[in-house]
């Protein structure tokens, strides 16, 4: 097998710790020698980071596999990710897979491509999950302005709905000295944001010595590093301290902005998912982060159309989150997932109801997103570029995550300007360079 003669196209779904694995990926294949290449029609062979949180994400990868078959001459195709560590073999019999590997040696792809490349047979590697014990440090690097920084992995929460746990295990987590080297590299590449991400980040430090917690974590961070924009990703409302909150807003380096899961506005329905809160803790984080930091940007995450959530839930949902004035929603339809609690729950909701409350509560995040735009005109922030269209406007976010256009250039792209926002767009601020 001549490496340097092998062109490898990478497919990454869904979260941003797939990002950071699947760049993970791709260094270690250029480290032996291969190429990649972004338009995959050229390329021979194929890794698709799989997701299966949702019953779409699943579909999703087998309609990518379906295409590269259909599209590529005589591809290698090898299947990783959360998909595959839940159904290896439901993949090994899809037309034109070479290699499943499960969660374990999903970050040893590469090896296990070259070792298995001549193979005629379809190769599963794959172990129970409660193998998968030792973290493995990745960082997204140089594919986009900003980079993900896998911090944590796994998830031990019991949530009715959830199969993150069968497919990459107990909570485990990198510790502070190696996260902070994995820094020092992203700051010799001229990064000039670092999203920290995990599965369950709040639950950082639990196999680490006990002076290890996320709290310390970020402070150690703040005070050793020269890059200053970093966010923190999604955070459970009960790991997401008072403490965490006021050092976000006296940090320096630390942005507001945060994504904080609610799934449903329903104390019911929130039993039911077996979430470790409820409304009125929700609430209280909410109320604490708007009267610390007002112009912090506040996401959160919602499935719709849980077993047994009745119209009169539904509407309790919508009602408490119009009442917090939360930015912007994450709506999921509620995904039927084999082997989970939730599987065998009585009153499934019909697909047609979950599409109607899923448009009912994106038509909201609209427009709770557009009043936050708007509350924030006329303020000068700072925005990190981060692509350019038409040739003349450059695109990127504001600190509290408005995404703003300004007239400008290619060379803009990676740096950060004081920026006067101006007016509204549509899904976006229009400002100019203050």
């Amino acid at each position: 097998m001549n490496h340097s003669l092998e062109k490898i196209a990478f497919h990454t779904l869904g979260c941003k710790l797939n990002f950071s694995e699947t760049s993970t990926m791709v260094r270690d294949f250029i480290s032996k020698g291969f190429s990649i290449v972004k338009d995959f029609e050229n390329a021979n062979i194929h890794i698709i980071n799989t997701c299966s949180v949702t019953d779409k994400a699943d579909k999703k990868a087998k309609k990518i596999i379906k295409k590269i078959v259909q599209t590529s001459d005589n591809p290698y195709i090898a299947v990783v990710g959360c998909y595959a560590q839940l159904k290896p073999k439901q993949i090994a019999k899809i037309n034109g897979v070479n290699l499943v590997i499960g969660d374990k040696e999903k970050l040893n792809v590469a090896k296990h491509v070259i070792e298995n490349y001549n193979n005629n047979s379809v190769e599963v590697i794959h172990s129970p999950i409660n193998d998968s014990t030792n973290f493995q440090s990745s960082f997204s690097m140089n594919d986009r302005v900003r980079s993900y920084l896998k911090i944590q992995d796994g998830c031990d929460y019991p949530c009715s709905y959830c199969t993150i746990p069968k497919a990459r295990g107990k909570s485990r987590n990198d510790s502070i000295k190696n996260i902070i080297k994995n820094i020092k590299i992203l700051e010799s590449n001229d990064i000039s944001e670092i999203v920290i991400t995990g599965v369950n980040i709040g639950d950082y430090g639990r196999t680490s010595t006990k002076n290890e917690n996320l709290f310390n974590l970020l402070k150690t961070i703040n005070e050793s590093s020269s890059i200053n924009r970093f966010r923190i990703s999604s955070i459970e409302p009960n790991l997401l301290t008072k403490e965490i909150i006021q050092f976000i807003q006296s940090s320096n380096s630390f942005l507001p902005h945060f994504h904080i899961p609610l799934q449903s506005g329903n104390d019911k329905i929130l039993k039911k998912m077996r979430r470790k809160y409820n409304l009125k803790m929700y609430k209280d984080k909410i109320k604490m982060i708007k009267k610390i930091m007002p112009d912090a940007c506040i996401g959160a995450d919602v499935i719709v159309g849980f077993p047994g959530e009745t119209n009169k839930d539904f509407e309790k949902t919508y009602n408490f989150i119009e009442e917090l004035k939360i930015n912007y929603l994450h709506v999921f339809s509620y995904s039927n997932r084999v082997g989970t609690v939730a599987e065998a729950l009585k009153k499934q909701i019909p697909k047609d109801v979950k599409i109607l409350r899923s448009r009912t509560l994106q038509k909201l995040s609209n427009q709770m997103r557009l009043y936050f735009y708007k509350s924030n005109i006329n303020q000068v922030r700072k925005v990190l570029f981060e692509s350019i269209v038409d040739d003349k406007y450059i695109v990127g976010f504001t600190d509290n995550y408005i995404r703003v256009m300004v007239k400008g250039d290619k060379n803009m792209i990676k740096k950060i300007y004081n920026v006067k926002l101006l007016f509204v767009g549509e899904n976006k601020v229009f400002g100019e360079i203050y």
